[in-house]
């Protein structure tokens, strides 16, 4: 196949915009976040036995749930410059925090400023139509008696199951205080990251499938745009198990110790799914190691029909070039019957080989 039409095969296949996402961050470089189109902001207002759940147009309508004597979540998607600014003036965020909610591409991590434990990490999606793991920064501000939550995109959430949970009265999650309400947003994270390993392992088991029975040309384009997601997980995932760690070693006054044990168990959860992401890369290096030696073992093959080929003429090209040399005096040369014996010799000698060469087991699949 000529080099041009095989690497139109595979140039679909080639996403150099997705490697640039990928690989080229630098975090001296502030990139400039576009405000968002449309916000959405709801508030949970609860105790025990008490829930207000409201939504709001401004900003300035959530100064009134501050040191209310309940629990309060007030969830911001989509998010602007003046609206993230106002609401952390107002509640006491750092201005250092402020600008970790506004930026892109944090690394997941865990600060505490000023009464204020902040907790940055990123939820994950899978887009069915691209095959490829898309990222949405969430940011957690946690304050006495509040807790506020800062999603990038105001048209996909996760956390509908848990507002359910809060429309029940008098459940764990009700009675406990803000602390646990931050346990439980970082846990239903962790988990909605199972459902895109599972995606993933789908792709995986299929493309392994597809080497194992075609191995086409385009498998080692496939494998390297799998291994570029593999790469956005990695990323993603691992802190966040630094980021769990730090929160449990924490002394901070915002977490009750009654809560420890239950960010030790999104810690469980969060190194399961990081031994899971180095299982699926070791996976797709095998992949990798398998199509080239499928490739490998094609190429022997070829070569070996190559050498028998070679072989099985040999004794033509041989008995032809003694027969063909300009001497007067060669055996058979001048008799009648000279040349329907060499003809003879030329295919009784490769018949011959051919017997040989089956009896040793030449002519077997390799695979």
């Amino acid at each position: 196949m000529p080099v041009n039409k095989y690497l139109n095969l595979i140039r679909p296949l080639i996403n150099t915009k997705r490697t640039k996402e990928i690989l080229l961050v630098n975090p001296t470089i502030i990139p400039v976040r576009q405000e968002a189109e449309k916000t959405v902001i709801s508030i949970f207002d609860y105790n025990g036995t008490e829930l207000k759940e409201f939504a709001v147009q401004h900003i300035v309508d959530c100064f009134e749930c501050k040191d209310n004597n309940h629990i309060t979540w007030i969830n911001i998607e989509g998010l602007r410059k003046q609206d993230v600014e106002s609401i952390g003036q107002h509640f006491g965020i750092h201005y250092l925090l402020v600008e970790d909610i506004l930026s892109i591409g944090q690394r997941p991590k865990v600060d505490e400023i000023d009464g204020i434990l902040f907790c940055l990490l990123n939820m994950l999606y899978f887009n069915e139509e691209t095959s490829s793991v898309e990222t949405e920064q969430i940011s957690i501000a946690l304050g006495k008696g509040f807790l506020i939550s800062f999603q990038e995109d105001a048209d996909r959430d996760v956390f509908d199951t848990l507002r359910a949970r809060l429309r029940v009265a008098n459940t764990k999650l009700r009675q406990s205080g803000a602390d646990y309400l931050c346990y439980s947003l970082l846990d239903m994270i962790v988990d909605h990251y199972y459902l895109v390993l599972e995606k993933l392992g789908e792709r995986i088991e299929l493309l392994e499938e597809d080497i194992a029975r075609f191995n086409d040309s385009r498998s080692l384009a496939r494998i390297n745009n799998m291994r570029k997601e593999m790469i956005v997980l990695k990323r993603n995932v691992a802190p966040v198990r630094d980021m769990v760690s730090n929160i449990i070693r924490s002394e901070s006054e915002l977490l009750q110790e009654s809560t420890t044990k239950y960010f030790k168990d999104v810690y469980d959860h969060i190194m399961q799914a990081n031994e899971l992401v180095e299982s699926y890369r070791d996976m797709m290096t095998s992949l990798q190691d398998l199509y080239l030696n499928k490739v490998n073992l094609k190429m022997n093959e070829v070569m070996k029909v190559l050498a028998i080929v070679t072989c099985l003429l040999a004794p033509a090209t041989v008995i032809g070039g003694i027969f063909g040399m300009n001497f007067d005096i060669i055996p058979l040369t001048h008799q009648r019957k000279g040349f329907y014996i060499a003809v003879i010799l030329m295919i009784i000698i490769p018949i011959g080989m051919l017997v040989m060469f089956k009896k040793r087991g030449w002519f077997k699949q390799s695979v």
